[in-house]
């Protein structure tokens, strides 16, 4: 049985994580666990950042992905690295997939702060609860709230240079992923 692997997109919000992720999976056959779908589901009980959201949040996280390597699963994660997010759960993450026969590949999607502040307001972001507001955005930002320790990864794209489907076939020929007949959208 081959190595279950999950390719973690990281990067700022507005970054195209998702998009590019989107465009991956297609190319790959990968499926996609996209962080919105934890968030989404903790915003009907817990505000953002409280206590109990972010507890809940990284064990629904590391228990789904540990589960899912266990059974030969191999995917893309999104998440967006920020200030509520335990500067331990990369490492805690690539412990507990290693720790079950998995791989874990960090790949940093990057976007100059001019183009993240073009894209935050579009309409699709709002699709996923995401950060919508350029002005609330603006405050948290220099309130410090994405500030978060660099993360050691394989690959580094910016997204703001390369369309998603460029930059999907561009961390496939880097992490020498193979490609699936590629399905339509999810």
């Amino acid at each position: 049985m081959e190595t279950a692997r999950i390719i973690v997109l990281h990067g700022p919000g507005a970054a195209g994580k998702y998009t590019i992720a989107r465009e991956l999976s297609r190319i790959t056959g990968l499926g996609l666990f996209h962080n919105h779908l934890t968030v989404d589901l903790l915003l009907s009980l817990f505000p953002f950042g409280s206590p109990e959201f972010v507890r809940h949040r990284e064990r629904i996280w590391l228990e789904v992905m540990a589960d899912a390597v266990s059974a030969g699963t191999s995917f893309i994660f999104t998440f967006n690295p920020e200030r509520t997010v335990n500067p331990s759960f990369p490492a805690t993450l690539r412990a507990q997939v290693t720790s079950r026969g998995g791989r874990v590949t960090f790949v940093s999607i990057e976007c100059p702060e001019e183009e993240i502040e073009r894209r935050i307001e579009s309409e699709s972001r709002r699709a996923f609860r995401k950060l919508a507001s350029l002005e609330a955005y603006r405050r948290l930002r220099a309130e410090g709230a994405f500030e978060y320790p660099a993360i050691a990864s394989e690959l580094a794209l910016d997204s703001s240079l390369t369309s998603a489907r460029d930059s999907a076939l561009a961390i496939v020929a880097a992490l020498n992923l193979p490609r699936a007949q590629e399905a339509p959208p999810p």
